[in-house]
């Protein structure tokens, strides 16, 4: 909380004129709603000692000249509002969105997309509807209950001692609500993360759910994530449920207490009719300002814990510092390599790997034995808890980002089309490329078909709302585009596994424009691919078990050829 109130004063601070806009306007116009009162008070004064009809007329048009100016000005405040609303909720989300494509890939694999979605549509939205509506609604409240109490004092400070009877009962339940608010609005918001991502998980995985028989599984996982999010939305309705009454205890208490004081001092002469009615209005006045500025308070504990979780991206560190050296080759290799996910448990244990320029080298093992992991070390995206990967004689956590992406480049099974253009998609991996370098990059990976007979070719609108591209497609564009990046190294986690295989025999030819003259890492799903490297390391419970070419693998009659066996169907004694 103390950085969410250093950044929302930072924000005050750089919009300080808009924001003294603001408040001057609403004042303004609370001024215009303070005459109200005071007319009708001084009316009943005038009435009380006698008055002319002429006099009641000339009240009367003060009172409607009062309205119309009040409604005129609180016009503007409350668009001047919504303008800085606009704009500070801007300047947030391009921060947001900013330092979220900054974050560390290791650090986004690690929270998860469900934490992710949330702090981008829960947290965000959450914010948004503070920013838009709680910020001039704070304003109008906060200026209409300084300058009503003010007036109020004016009027008779005997008087209007009255309304600060609600004070004390205000202040106490009111602290309590804030000291166990953020805590309890924190626990909720991370309990919808939580649950954002188990459900996103047993969704976009429920042909594997139904496959291995996990529904009653995943049923209780959801079940136990949806217990969580109701336990933590009860703790913070409880905590209103006991805080609400008491505040409109404590808003209602002022005027009955006016009422009653007033006219004791009305009876015994230290008060006038018309200041006592002019205070009572006032405070009848005070609890609509005073309700509002208390009910946004509990929206702004929203607002402040999602502002903490939308501006707590930035305060993650980065996974890596530049060192300054610079590779001199394309070796890569990997000396006593030690990985955990969690503390204490090595998925890989001393892995040793030397790769000469230009070589194919498969992974294969079987599932779960650290085989994707090996490949992310690989590919720089994570370091290593123990030993180095290097290329050049340079460690790949010591190069910068744009570096580390020339040097080597992860290809996986998943592949994005960006909203934009043909063209767009493609200058992401070299925005300098001419149209005819763009051409090429999709000639080199079989796509420049397709592509030119799109409406407008490179200028065709892609991705969501444009023109639809089919897997084989959009694989193709996520090939060409690493044909412009042009790493010299590529770790390949089963390019084409999730296609159909009519359509990865074709990506295997795109695949093998890309890789040719690369040294190339495959995490190999289908042995054939194995069967193509240059060189096959087994990887077994965190261990390389066996290295050497497929013949020699073959051979030794070990792991690796238990796996061939296998995936080939082939009798345990049959000769390969």
């Amino acid at each position: 909380m103390a950085a969410v109130r250093e950044h929302t004063g930072a924000l005050m601070r750089q919009h300080r004129r808009s924001l003294l806009s603001v408040i001057g306007l609403h004042a303004l116009a609370a001024v215009a709603a303070l005459a109200t009162p005071r007319l009708v008070g001084n009316l009943v004064d005038d009435l009380t000692e006698g008055t002319t009809l002429s006099a009641i007329n000339q009240v009367g048009i003060l009172l409607a000249i009062a309205v119309v100016a009040q409604t005129i000005l609180t016009w503007f405040a409350r668009r001047a509002s919504f303008v800085l609303g606009e704009a500070v909720f801007a300047q947030l989300r391009e921060r947001f969105i900013s330092r979220v494509m900054e974050l560390p890939l290791s650090t986004v694999e690690r929270a998860g997309t469900g934490d992710l979605v949330a702090r981008t549509t829960n947290d965000v939205e959450a914010l948004s509807y503070v920013v838009r509506f709680g910020i001039p609604s704070l304003f109008v409240a906060i200026v209409t209950t300084v300058l009503t109490l003010v007036a109020a004092f004016i009027v008779s400070p005997l008087v209007a001692v009255a309304l600060l009877a609600g004070i004390p009962l205000l202040i106490v339940s009111t602290r309590r609500y804030l000291r166990l608010a953020p805590d309890g609005y924190l626990r909720e918001r991370a309990a919808y993360a939580v649950g954002n991502g188990v459900i996103t998980e047993t969704v976009e995985g429920a042909r594997t759910v139904d496959a291995l028989g996990l529904a009653t599984h995943r049923k209780r996982r959801i079940d136990g994530t949806i217990r969580e999010m109701f336990d933590a939305e009860a703790y913070t309705l409880g905590l209103r449920l006991r805080w609400f009454p008491q505040v409109d205890l404590g808003i209602l208490a002022p005027a009955a207490v006016a009422l009653l004081w007033g006219g004791w001092l009305v009876f015994e002469g230290h008060a006038s009719l018309g200041q006592v009615t002019t205070v009572v209005l006032y405070a009848q006045a005070l609890a609509g300002p005073f309700d509002e500025l208390l009910s946004w308070l509990d929206e702004i504990q929203v607002g402040a814990t999602s502002l903490a979780r939308v501006i707590g991206v930035e305060e993650v560190p980065p996974d890596r510092e530049a060192s300054g050296e610079q590779p001199k080759d394309a070796r890569m290799a990997a000396e006593d390599v030690h990985y955990s996910y969690r503390a204490g448990r090595d998925v890989l244990r001393g892995i040793d790997l030397d790769l000469a320029p230009g070589e194919r080298l498969a992974i294969v093992g079987p599932s779960g034995a650290g085989k994707s992991t090996l490949g992310r070390l690989m590919a720089g995206i994570d370091g290593p808890r123990q030993g180095r990967v290097d290329v050049g004689g340079v460690p790949l956590v010591d190069l910068p980002l744009d570096d580390l992406r020339g040097e080597v480049a992860l290809v996986t099974q998943e592949h994005h089309v960006f909203v934009g253009t043909l063209r767009d998609n493609l200058l992401l991996a070299r925005p300098d490329a001419t149209d005819q370098v763009l051409w090429d990059a999709l000639d080199a990976v079989d796509g420049a078909t397709w592509a030119a007979e799109l409406p407008d070719a490179l200028g065709t609108a892609v991705g969501a709302g444009g023109q639809a591209l089919t897997d084989a497609q959009s694989q193709q564009l996520a090939l060409a585009r690493l044909v412009l990046a042009d790493p010299h190294t590529l770790v390949l986690d089963e390019a084409t596994s999730l296609l159909d295989p009519r359509a990865a025999r074709h990506l295997e030819r795109s695949l093998n424009a890309v890789v040719s003259g690369r040294t190339v890492v495959a995490i190999a799903h289908r042995l054939h691919t194995a069967h193509d490297a240059d060189r096959v390391a087994v990887v077994e419970d965190g261990l390389i078990s066996e290295i050497g070419s497929h013949e020699e693998l073959i051979e030794q009659n070990g792991a690796y050829a238990a796996l061939w066996r296998s995936w080939r169907d082939e009798p345990e004694n049959t000769p390969v």
